[in-house]
């Protein structure tokens, strides 16, 4: 067992010291001479002579021209029209379980299938064909700019190069740009809407909108699911029936906007401001805020009728003078909130933690049952 460093020279010179010989040539354990350094692997055993053809050594002696037919025979084969030259050893040794492996062990493989000058025909494209050879020629992949690695993929997958196919996907994977994540701006997305017909649902799932000015659009239906939306300004914004389930709303400004019939359930709006927003749908539609995080909101003057805001998080909001009738406000944190000059009537408190909550003027008074802590 050696370290092997420095060059080919310097590991014959060991060698030679090692065994007592004058080594000249280093072969794999499957007789392949081995002209790099570069291509010795952890592990490997290696079989190092004086320059008489390589033996193995479970093979009784016998060369090893007998026992793989001639596998150093010279041959030519034509690719998809163009030339290439190599030895049965090349194709077979490296990966002796592949097609090539099997087309050309036995030295009459292809039997007839030559053209006029003696070359062995394979239907394949040459441009990829030729990284694949030269991978069996010394197990390095080094592909040509402008050649598709796809197309190199493809055809070691059909000749069965198996060690090959690993190092392809991982150059393909490695070759692509790296994903965008980068925030969508205003122009960009009102491109993306222009060219978007009127009838077709326009999903921006996941999408990253931060800090965006998308104030005075119209976004109705438009489905928004965990988009970033932080610090956007969605100032009298139509957002009708949109879908804002999971979306990150915080610090975002929403102002006058049109939330009719929205869907805003779990999503995060800590810090953004709603004053004078609309969620009140003459069709009934109701908007669906439940278990969104509310902390902090300025939602003044909104129009909430029949909203559902239940489980929601509305510690230390400003909701002055909003109108609450009939909301669903059940299991709601309503701690440290102004509600002063709302409009409650009608509205289901049940469950819900008003400790510190401000209840001062308010247009229709407000009946707690037990259940409210």
């Amino acid at each position: 067992v050696v370290a092997v460093y420095g060059t080919l020279s310097d590991l014959l010179s060991v060698a030679s010291s090692k065994l007592g010989i004058k080594a000249t040539s280093v072969y794999n354990g499957k007789g392949g001479l081995i002209d790099d350094i570069a291509l010795i692997r952890d592990d490997d055993v290696l079989f190092v002579c004086e320059g008489e053809p390589f033996i193995d050594p479970q093979t009784d002696g016998r060369p090893h021209e007998e026992l793989t037919g001639s596998h150093t025979d010279w041959l030519t084969l034509n690719v998809g029209g163009r030339y290439f030259t190599t030895t049965r050893s090349t194709l077979v040794n490296k990966e002796p379980d592949s097609m090539l492996a099997h087309m050309f062990k036995d030295k009459d493989a292809w039997g007839n299938k030559q053209d006029h000058r003696g070359a062995f025909l394979i239907d394949r494209s040459p441009e990829y064909f030729e990284p694949i050879l030269n991978y069996l020629r010394h197990g390095q992949l080094i592909v040509n700019d402008g050649i598709n690695l796809l197309g190199v993929l493809e055809e070691a997958r059909f000749f069965g190069i198996d060690s090959l196919i690993e190092h392809l996907e991982i150059a393909i994977k490695n070759s692509q740009p790296a994903e965008d994540h980068s925030p969508i701006s205003r122009k960009e997305f009102v491109r993306f809407l222009l060219a978007t017909p009127t009838k077709s649902e326009l999903r921006c799932q996941g999408l990253n909108f931060s800090g965006a000015d998308l104030s005075r659009l119209d976004l109705r239906y438009i489905n928004f699911k965990m988009a970033n939306l932080s610090r956007c300004n969605l100032a009298h914004a139509n957002l009708c029936c949109a879908n804002l389930e999971r979306a990150d709303l915080s610090g975002s400004v929403l102002d006058c906007a049109n939330l009719q019939g929205v869907k805003m359930l779990c999503s995060n709006a800590e810090g953004a401001s709603l004053k004078g927003c609309n969620f009140e749908d003459p069709s009934g539609l109701k908007a669906n805020l439940e278990g969104a995080n509310l902390k902090g909101v300025d939602m003044e003057g909104s129009q909430m009728t029949g909203i559902n805001l239940r489980v929601a998080t509305l510690k230390n909001a400003k909701l002055k003078n909003c109108n609450l009738r009939g909301a669903t406000l059940a299991g709601t944190d309503l701690e440290n909130c102004d509600l002063s000059g709302c409009d409650l009537q009608e509205a289901n408190l049940r469950g819900s933690n008003v400790k510190g909550a401000i209840f001062e003027e308010m247009l229709t008074p407000l009946h707690m049952s037990q259940s409210v802590r």
